[in-house]
């Protein structure tokens, strides 16, 4: 399988803008620049388009791996934070609130860090990744 996304950047790094598409158009000529990157601008951001990736591929690994092993999931909602300091992105800290039926609190957490490790996105980032699980 091969996805692609596409980036078209018009001007110098501070005052130019730039479009972002997707393959499947969910990200169509979407705006991004300097101010949505390191301001308050309308748009978005590399920063934040791989927090939604990891959010995404985490959570989907991990009702994978409850899946394995048998529970039913009611819902798992996971928030990604990217930390980029000094031109490098130094952490993902993922933030999971999941509703599982039967699943131990050990066990569910046994998944949640087997998860972080697995998921393809947390492969591709050079990072420190961390999380907080809560059951509710």
């Amino acid at each position: 399988m091969k996805r692609n996304a596409t980036a078209v950047w018009n001007g110098d790094v501070k005052t130019g803008k730039g479009t972002i598409s997707t393959q499947s158009k969910t990200l169509d000529n979407t705006q991004y620049s300097f101010k949505t990157r390191f301001e308050d601008g309308v748009g978005t951001n590399p920063e934040e388009l791989v927090a939604a990736a990891h959010a995404g591929c985490f959570t989907m690994q991990l009702s994978a791996f409850i899946g394995e092993k048998g529970f039913t999931i009611d819902e798992i909602k996971t928030k990604c934070d990217i930390t980029l300091t000094e031109g490098t992105i130094v952490q993902s800290y993922l933030t999971v609130e999941a509703k599982i039926k039967d699943i131990s609190n050990e066990e569910f957490q046994e998944l949640v860090t087997k998860a972080e490790e697995n998921c393809p996105i947390s492969k591709l980032l050079d990072t420190e990744i961390t999380s907080t699980a809560t059951l509710v």
